[in-house]
């Protein structure tokens, strides 16, 4: 067990620095200067935008060398302190980030855990009976090729559009002033509704088509007939069955977490949600390089840490993968 976690964590420590650097240089390639767009959106005399550009140039950082922004954006990781934004100075990244998380983790969450949870129970079932076949697998084939953007469209138009039964975007009614009030509860559960249907809906055919084809070959394969030949019941090797077309969709999740995640930036987008999706498309339109970058070393780090997770509980529930340990060490 110890090597296999420092194996794992030496793996994410790894991934992670790749990460990270991936994450410094895609703003510094993209085209134009971000001390320059700021100013631009000011009515400067010359004079005046020079001695500004060299003052928020060396308050930003942007007139050191490339080397030296990558060691001070390093020691801002360790010490989280990601910078100030430019398009809403000065409040720092980390404010933005923490105000936008909260929504982030409310439909993510909820989606992955629900989608998972719902399509592994309707795969299994529709491995075991002929009419929820015939239409969980069409369904669940059509749910999984939609594209986000397109579901996102086609849900607010049906539900908001034409039944007006819940609200096209933003993440509560602008005219209530946050609160613990069941008003501004409600409607916080009306915006977060939509877009939280989007990312079920597009995930929950994968799981389902999976997980069918999954049981029915653990159903058929050679250990449900000994079991069988053995006199057992066939609710008991169904249960194996379930059990063991669990573990490869588990090990699914770890790799559709970031699917997911770039998924839930392009529905944020869509709906106006005030996520950590919409932040960073509002990041990229604006060049902010500062909350650009905390946004995506968020996003490293939630993915990340997800994966180690689902790695310790794969280890909790696969007795082979715990074996083959014991089997090492010996």
């Amino acid at each position: 067990m110890r090597r296999f976690l420092i194996r794992k964590l030496i793996t994410y420590v790894l991934a992670f620095i790749a990460g990270v650097t991936i994450d410094w240089g895609i703003p510094h390639l993209m085209p134009g200067d971000p001390v320059q767009t700021y100013l631009s959106t000011f009515r400067l005399q010359p004079a005046g935008y020079a001695a500004l550009y060299k003052t928020m140039s060396q308050a930003f950082g942007t007139n050191m060398s490339g080397w030296d922004q990558y060691l001070h954006y390093w020691k801002g990781i360790l010490t989280w302190d990601l910078g100030v934004s430019y398009t809403s100075f000065p409040t720092p990244v980390s404010t933005l980030i923490a105000q936008a998380l909260p929504y982030t983790l409310a439909l993510l969450v909820p989606a992955i855990v629900l989608s998972y949870t719902l399509g592994n129970r309707l795969g299994a079932a529709a491995a075991r009976r002929k009419a929820l076949d015939n239409t969980v697998l069409p369904l669940g084939y059509i749910f999984q090729a939609m594209p986000y953007a397109w579901v996102a469209l086609i849900v607010p138009y049906l539900l908001g559009v034409v039944w007006h039964v819940f609200p096209l975007s933003g993440g509560y009614d602008h005219s209530l002033l946050p609160s613990w009030t069941w008003t501004f509860i409600w409607s916080l559960i009306t915006h977060w509704f939509l877009p939280f249907l989007t990312v079920f809906i597009v995930s929950l055919g994968g799981w389902a088509i999976g997980m069918r084809n999954l049981v029915i070959y653990e159903l058929e394969n050679d250990a449900s007939r000994y079991l069988r030949a053995l006199g057992a019941r066939e609710r008991v090797i169904r249960r194996y069955a379930y059990r063991n077309a669990s573990l490869p969709q588990l090990s699914g999740l770890a790799l559709q977490l970031g699917v997911v995640v770039g998924g839930n930036i392009v529905t944020e987008t869509a709906f106006q949600y005030p996520g950590l999706g919409h932040l960073l498309f509002t990041a990229i339109a604006n060049k902010d390089y500062f909350l650009l970058q905390g946004i995506f070393i968020f996003i490293i780090i939630g993915v990340l840490l997800a994966n180690f997770i689902i790695d310790l509980v794969f280890i909790t529930v696969d007795p082979r993968t715990r074996l083959s340990m014991q089997g090492a060490q010996a």
